[in-house]
């Protein structure tokens, strides 16, 4: 079946330079038959990157982009501490450029009003909105949001897209924090490919509104992949997972390039 990994960082593959990084990537793809992989971030160095940090993760990650058109979706890294240009990447990256979405991490939560005009940009550009939340037990990064917080900024656009990273790590929370928010969706990266996740989702959000990624390389692929694969659901539902779900919320933004899938 079909493959399409939303969650994946090349420089964690053992290379700061792109081309070498994204090599590495493809070349493990190909293994792993996954088909298309969604890429950000140049590093994992700055968590609340200034203007000229941002701009450098973007040039980075456009620049492992470029030699794979066919494989590889870029998302623009934003950072809500810095609007001006955080909204100057989101139109050079995406109105202006080849990417498709926008990953927001930790440097702010995402209940912050700063968000809206974030998340209404996007909406008509048509990008993918993505992310990051986290339930850490010892309490989370100062500006690490929740999947609870991700609710509420949900809530505030119930008709845009929103995918809600890693469901918070302990995602039997954030399954349940963002259950009745029907706009969006969760990602099954990053945490322990322990039995339960993609059951309890599918049981509690239904088929139509979980997505696969690895976060590789920060996690294995294989790993990753075997979280869907030996999931007891209806076989049905993994070609949802793995690749459907996300093509469907990519198709607005892909027609709008005219790229094709």
């Amino acid at each position: 079946m079909r493959i399409w990994d939303l969650h994946c960082h090349p420089s964690t593959f053992g290379s700061e330079d792109p081309d070498k990084a994204m090599t590495d990537v493809i070349r493990t793809a190909d293994r792993m038959q996954v088909e298309r992989l969604c890429i950000y971030l140049g590093s994992l160095r700055h968590q609340d990157p200034n203007p000229v940090d941002l701009r450098a993760h973007n040039d980075w990650v456009l620049r492992a982009m470029k030699p794979f058109p066919d494989r590889v979706f870029g998302f623009a890294y934003i950072n809500p501490n810095y609007m001006p240009a955080t909204m100057e990447e989101i139109e050079r990256c995406i109105r202006d450029g080849p990417m498709v979405g926008v990953k927001l991490w930790v440097a702010k939560r995402c209940n912050a009003p700063e968000l809206d005009t974030i998340v209404s940009r996007c909406a008509e550009l048509k990008a993918v909105i993505f992310q990051h939340t986290w339930i850490k037990t010892n309490g989370n990064l100062p500006g690490e949001s929740t999947p609870m917080e991700l609710a509420e900024l949900a809530g505030r656009h119930p008709r845009v897209p929103i995918i809600c990273g890693h469901t918070g790590g302990q995602w039997e929370s954030g399954i349940r924090a963002v259950r009745a928010r029907r706009n969006v969706s969760i990602d099954l990266a990053g945490s322990d490919p322990t039995n339960g996740f993609t059951e309890m989702a599918y049981r509690e959000l239904g088929p139509d509104r979980i997505i696969y990624g690895s976060d590789s390389g920060g996690r294995s692929m294989a790993s990753q992949l075997a979280k869907v694969h030996g999931a007891v659901i209806p076989e049905g539902a993994k070609p949802l997972i793995f690749a459907e779900n996300l093509r469907r919320m990519m198709t607005p933004i892909l027609t709008a390039k005219g790229i094709k899938t």
